[in-house]
C-alpha cells in the first residue's frame, strides 16, 4: 500500500509516526485481553455515565429499566464497532482510510472524517469537563483548596493531548498501569453506594417506571453515542496480532466496561439524582483516603478515554488534511479540544448535543456498517480505496438525516434512522447496480 502520509515512520523514536500508511506486520502484537483491558479502562468515566443517568433523571426510568435498556443499545453498537475493526487488524490501516473504500476518497475526507473529528472533540471536551469538575469538587471538599475550573480543565486537556501524541503504545501502557487504581476506585464506589442504599428506607432500584417508549429512546441514545465508533475502531486494532483477537478484545472490553458504567450511572442517579458517580460517592465519605482514591480513579478514567478520543480524532483530521502528518494533526486536535473543554454547557445540555451529533453520525454509520457487512462481506481491497465518491451513499445519508430530524423524540429517531438508511442503501445498491460507487 502506498505511503499516504507525509511523515516517515521512525522506529527509534517514542512518538508514533505512522499516519495513513499500514502498520508493519512485525509491530502488530497486541492480544485480545490487552484490547479488553484498554476498552474497560476507557469505559467507566464521567462522560459515559451521562446516558444511563439521564435515563433515570430525565426519563423517569427505574434503575433496572435504565440499566438494561442502555446496555442493549450500547451492546448493539459495540457489535458493529467490532466488525468495523476488522480492516485495521487485517491491513494495519486506520479507520478513515478504510472508509474510503465505502464512501470514496472525497466522501471520507470531507464528510466522514470531519464528522468523526467533531464527535471525538465533543467527547474529549465532555470527559475533560467532567473530570475537571470532580477534581475541583474533591480538592475543595478534602483539602479546602480551590482552583478555578478553567485552570484544571486546561491542565488536564494538555496532559491528555501530549500522551495521545505519543501514540498507541502510550494508550496501551497507560491503561495497563491505570487498571489497579480504576478497579480499587470502582470497588470503593460500589461499597459507598451499597452503604448509602442501606441507610435509605426505600429500595431505590424499585422506583421509577418501565415506560417502554422511554426505554427504547434511551437505548437509542446509547446506540447513537457508541455506534459512531465504527468510524474509529480500526485505529486501535491496526496493532492487533490477528483480526479475531482485535474483534473479540474490543467487543468483550466494550460490553464489560459499559455494564459497569451503566450500573454506576443509573444507580447513582436513582439514589442521589446526580449525573456524576465520582462526585456523588465522594460526598458519602469523610475519609481523605477514600476521597483520594476516588479522585485518582476519576482522573485516570478520564485520561484513559481521552487518550482514545484524541488518538482517533487526530487520525480523522489527518485523513481530511493528509499534508499535516500525524504529529501536527494530533496537536491541532489537542488545541481545539483544550478550547472546547472550557465550556461546561457541553455537559449540561448533553442530551441535546448527543442527539444533534447523532443526526449526522447515525446515517453515515448505517451506510458504513451496511456496506461493509452486506456489500463487501467483511472484506475491502486496495482498489476500492481509490474510489472518488459513492453517490448512492450520499443520497442515503441525506435521506437518513432528514428522517432523523422529522421523527419526534418518542419514536427513537436514532434506531429508526439507522435501520431506514441501511435498508435504503442495500435496496439502492441492488436495484441500481449501475449507480456509480
Amino acid at each position: 500500500m502506498a505511503n499516504l502520509d507525509s511523515t516517515v515512520p521512525l522506529r527509534n523514536t517514542k512518538i508514533e509516526k505512522f499516519g495513513l500508511e499500514a502498520v508493519p506486520l512485525e509491530l502488530r502484537k497486541t492480544k485480545w485481553y490487552e484490547y479488553m483491558i484498554i476498552q474497560i479502562a476507557f469505559s467507566v468515566n464521567a462522560g459515559n455515565f451521562l446516558v444511563p443517568a439521564l435515563a433515570v433523571i430525565e426519563g423517569g426510568l427505574s434503575f433496572t429499566a435504565a440499566f438494561l435498556s442502555t446496555i442493549i443499545g450500547a451492546a448493539l453498537a459495540f457489535l458493529f464497532v467490532s466488525f468495523l475493526s476488522l480492516p485495521g487488524a487485517e491491513r494495519g490501516i486506520p479507520s478513515q482510510f478504510a472508509i474510503r473504500s465505502i464512501i470514496g476518497i472525497k466522501g471520507a475526507r470531507f464528510i466522514s472524517s470531519p464528522l468523526r473529528t467533531i464527535t471525538s472533540l465533543y467527547w474529549f471536551s465532555v470527559q475533560t469537563i467532567g473530570g475537571a469538575l470532580v477534581v475541583q469538587f474533591l480538592l475543595e471538599r478534602f483539602l479546602k483548596f480551590s482552583i478555578p475550573f478553567a485552570v484544571i480543565a486546561m491542565v488536564l486537556a494538555s496532559i491528555m493531548t501530549l500522551l495521545a501524541l505519543v501514540g498507541f503504545e502510550a494508550v496501551k501502557k497507560a491503561t495497563k498501569y491505570f487498571m489497579p487504581l480504576l478497579l480499587t476506585g470502582q470497588v470503593l464506589m460500589f461499597i459507598l453506594l451499597v452503604k448509602g442504599l442501606s441507610d435509605k428506607p426505600i429500595l431505590y432500584a424499585s422506583e421509577g417506571t418501565w415506560d417502554m417508549s422511554m426505554m427504547i429512546f434511551f437505548a437509542s441514545l446509547a446506540f447513537v453515542q457508541y455506534v459512531s465508533g465504527v468510524s474509529a475502531s480500526s485505529d486501535m486494532t491496526r496493532y492487533a496480532i490477528t483480526p479475531k483477537q482485535g474483534f473479540w478484545g474490543l467487543f468483550a472490553g466494550n460490553v464489560s466496561g459499559f455494564i459497569l458504567t451503566a450500573f454506576f450511572g443509573a444507580f447513582t442517579a436513582s439514589m442521589s439524582g446526580s449525573l456524576n458517580p465520582f462526585i456523588a460517592t465522594s460526598s458519602m465519605t469523610s475519609s481523605a483516603l477514600s476521597g483520594s482514591i476516588i479522585l485518582g480513579a476519576a482522573i485516570v478514567s478520564m485520561i484513559s478515554i481521552n487518550l482514545s478520543n484524541a488518538y482517533t480524532g487526530g487520525f480523522s483530521l489527518l485523513n481530511s488534511l493528509p499534508k499535516l502528518g500525524r504529529i501536527k494533526s494530533s496537536l491541532i486536535f489537542g488545541v481545539a479540544g483544550i478550547m472546547l473543554s472550557l465550556t461546561p454547557a457541553l455537559v449540561e445540555q448533553a442530551k441535546d448535543y448527543i442527539s444533534l451529533i447523532g443526526a449526522f453520525v447515525i446515517p453515515l454509520s448505517a451506510v458504513i456498517v451496511t456496506d461493509f457487512l452486506f456489500i463487501k462481506k467483511l472484506k475491502i481491497d486496495g482498489e476500492s480505496t481509490l474510489t472518488t465518491y459513492n453517490k448512492a451513499a450520499f443520497y442515503c445519508i441525506a435521506a437518513g438525516i432528514l428522517l432523523y430530524f422529522l421523527l419526534p423524540e418518542p419514536f427513537s429517531p436514532g434506531f429508526l434512522s439507522f435501520v431506514f438508511t441501511g435498508f435504503l442503501y442495500i435496496s439502492l445498491k441492488k436495484t441500481f447496480k449501475k449507480v456509480p460507487a
